[in-house]
């Protein structure tokens, strides 16, 4: 924070990121025969998350070498428009387009600040406007040591860290939250499926058409007039409207505009996330998917859309999705056309799916409803972070 004539106040101190943060070098060659078992890849760090949910078996092999300890500050390098900042609360080896950072001296930096004072605006734009490369822009130790900052005195650097603190303790309670609603619709839908007298049936019995996979686009950096959806568009919740990019559009992609009602799923991602689903409901025809994505187009009359787009989320379809996803990456999976017309989806009568769906949408609509206000919390985050006086 500076006075009215730009000085600093008194116990501030104008820093550089160099001066107060260290960058870790420990490496191991042989992480497995060093005792680590997890490792971190940057597919597995969400952005806005400091909390890492998932990982790698390092018994299952990797490539990586850079150790991380508990406490410690990841750092996504490459792309740091991504935002991708996590404090780890176990020890690991990390991708090399990892930043491992640590505070050089508690005295004056508190190692509970770090990681926030990277999640800032200020901070992002100082490593993505010092990144090169076009593909896979990287930013580097040295530019990021220059980036200056107002450091306050400990004291108030541990208000600021408590408040924070308390601010995440309540995302963490939602996201508990809503996680535990995702079981409890999961489940109801397998009784209520369990209970109905369904038949059995390929997927691929029940299509109109083939799955079609989507198209490969450059993004644009002016109006085109097209846009194609970003892998993020497709959530455990469904589809969420807005997630767009703007490109320059294939002749493929001007004849195969999303309509209204079409069901779309991930074909490539992260074992976790590959097989989402969601319905494209927007009232516009100037959006297309991506090659990350297949559109399903169903017969209404005999399988509804939402009934499978819930079936594909549910702990059944879930179950068959995973095990024919396949992949050379231990982390990174994909599904094709083939595989997915394989999957057996239960089909009550069109009455009795309507019936199921009403009442899994119940609890869909109470998810949503806490999921809106997590992300209530999480702008009042943002603006928090934003404001905090040194950051």
């Amino acid at each position: 924070m500076t006075t009215g004539d730009g000085s600093l106040k008194p116990g501030w101190a104008r820093v550089a990121f160099g001066d107060v943060v260290r960058l870790s070098r420990e490496r191991a060659p042989d992480p497995e025969a060093a005792g680590f078992t997890r490792y971190v890849g940057l597919e597995h760090i969400d952005p806005g998350d400091l909390t890492i949910r998932r990982w790698g078996n390092v018994a299952e092999g990797t490539t990586f070498t850079n150790v991380f300890r508990p406490g410690q500050v990841l750092f996504g390098k490459r792309r740091a428009y991504l935002r991708k900042v996590a404090v780890p609360d176990f020890s690991g080896v990390c991708s090399g387009d990892i930043y491992v950072f640590e505070s050089k001296d508690d005295r004056h930096l508190l190692p509970d600040l770090l990681p926030f004072i990277c999640q800032t605006d200020a901070f992002f734009e100082h490593a993505v406007g010092t990144s090169a490369g076009s593909l896979s822009p990287r930013t580097n130790w040295q530019a990021l040591t220059t980036y200056k900052f107002a450091l306050p005195p400990l004291a108030e650097q541990r208000r600021q860290v408590d408040v924070l603190l308390a601010v995440d303790g309540s995302t963490e309670a939602f996201r508990t939250l809503v996680e535990a609603l995702r079981r409890v619709e999961s489940s109801t839908f397998d009784d209520l499926v369990a209970r109905s007298r369904s038949r059995n049936v390929p997927l691929g019995e029940l299509l109109i058409e083939s799955p079609r996979n989507g198209c490969s686009a450059v993004e644009a950096s002016h109006p085109t007039g097209h846009w194609v959806l970003t892998l993020d568009a497709l959530t455990r919740s469904g589809y969420q409207p807005g997630r767009i990019k703007q490109v320059q559009p294939t002749a493929a992609m001007q004849a195969s505009a999303l309509k209204p009602g079409d069901l779309l799923i991930s074909r490539s991602n992260t074992r976790e996330l590959v097989g989402l689903a969601g319905t494209f409901d927007e009232g516009r025809r100037d959006v297309s998917w991506p090659d990350t994505m297949m559109r399903l187009r169903l017969d209404d009359s005999i399988l509804r859309t939402r009934f499978l787009e819930i079936f594909l989320r549910s702990t059944g379809g879930r179950h068959q999705i995973q095990s024919f996803a396949a992949g050379t990456s231990a982390s990174m999976k994909k599904i094709n056309g083939n595989s997915l017309r394989r999957l057996v989806v239960p089909v009550p009568e069109p009455e009795v799916q309507d019936t199921i769906t009403e009442r899994t949408d119940r609890l869909w609509r109470a998810r949503e409803s806490i999921h809106g206000r997590l992300s209530s919390v999480a702008r009042y985050r943002s603006i928090l972070l934003q404001s905090s006086p040194q950051l």
